[in-house]
């Protein structure tokens, strides 16, 4: 099932993968609040649109 972008959830593996970075760090993001997550069960998700808020505050950060 094909679901529009700012619905499409990640773990944190995923998001690893896709910003690089290692597990401790993205778990360190959620803590600080600079990446938004939700737990569901114990399984941790962050959306399309968390991930994409992040990247554009780094971003922003480095201008």
């Amino acid at each position: 099932m094909n679901r529009p972008d700012d619905l499409r959830l990640f773990t944190v593996g995923d998001v690893e993968q896709r910003l690089q970075l290692s597990r401790a760090k993205v778990y360190d993001l959620i803590r600080t609040g600079r990446l938004a997550s939700f737990t569901i069960g114990r399984s941790r998700r962050v959306t399309h649109t968390a991930l994409n808020d992040l990247i554009t505050t780094l971003e922003n950060e480095g201008l």
